[in-house]
């Protein structure tokens, strides 16, 4: 919808800018290269003082090397156009920038060790992603926690979650499946993620025993790819 179209939609039905404000996401989206429904969430990471991030399914895409994001779009979304695909690979990379903040936000990551022993990339690529996460998590003082394979019942097993805490608003949890996302600012629901995702770091692995099983599976990936070479 063109903007002028939308200003006179929202004058026309009292819609206090609703119209306009969509608008003004899609242009956000296009110029940013990310899907439409993820176009506020970048600025969310920059503003956060907090991040605390759950991730089941896939390496969060604070931490993906750019062979994992090529992948992951290729695969997930494999009638997206080349030129799109490389637009948000552009985009996520851009993204990784927050890590070079002065100002960045407190991470904690929590990874389910499937996406560690269940490779998405040759054994070379691998090893790189998971020395990249080391490197990530090391450099920045955050903290990583890895949800044991043999764990099969937990909190927040239905899909990811990422809690965004700020100094000066309410905090907001960012929920996303493989076509859309939602950012829910309801209190109620808000405690409810927040109490999953403290019970959730209570069955995980320690950080530093996290770290050492990511090491020592990215250590095997090294070892894999000398012998096929």
């Amino acid at each position: 919808m063109p903007m002028d179209l939308a200003r006179h939609v929202d004058e026309r039905l009292g819609t206090d800018g609703f119209f306009q404000r969509r608008c003004e996401d899609v242009a956000k989206a296009r110029r940013a290269g990310h899907p439409l429904y993820y176009a506020d969430v970048p600025d969310l990471e920059k503003q956060a003082e907090t991040l605390e991030e759950w991730a089941p399914n896939v390496i969060p895409g604070l931490l993906q090397t750019e062979p994992y994001m090529r992948v992951l779009m290729h695969h997930g979304r494999p009638l997206l156009p080349r030129e799109l695909i490389e637009q948000r690979v552009r985009a996520r990379l851009l993204r990784a920038e927050l890590w070079d903040r002065e100002e960045r936000p407190t991470y904690w990551g929590i990874l389910r060790e499937s996406l560690i022993r269940n490779p998405l990339l040759p054994p070379e690529q691998m090893a790189e992603q998971l020395e990249h996460i080391l490197d990530v998590i090391r450099a920045t003082e955050s903290v990583l926690q890895v949800v044991p394979q043999t764990t099969a019942a937990h909190p927040l097993m239905h899909g990811m979650a990422k809690i965004m805490a700020f100094p000066d608003a309410p905090p907001l949890v960012w929920t996303e499946g493989s076509f859309d996302g939602q950012i829910a600012d309801f209190p109620a629901l808000v405690k409810e993620y927040r109490r999953s995702y403290d019970l959730l770091r209570a069955v995980a692995l320690p950080p530093e025993a996290s770290l050492a099983l990511i090491e020592e599976a990215a250590r095997t990936y090294r070892d894999e790819a000398q012998q096929g070479h």
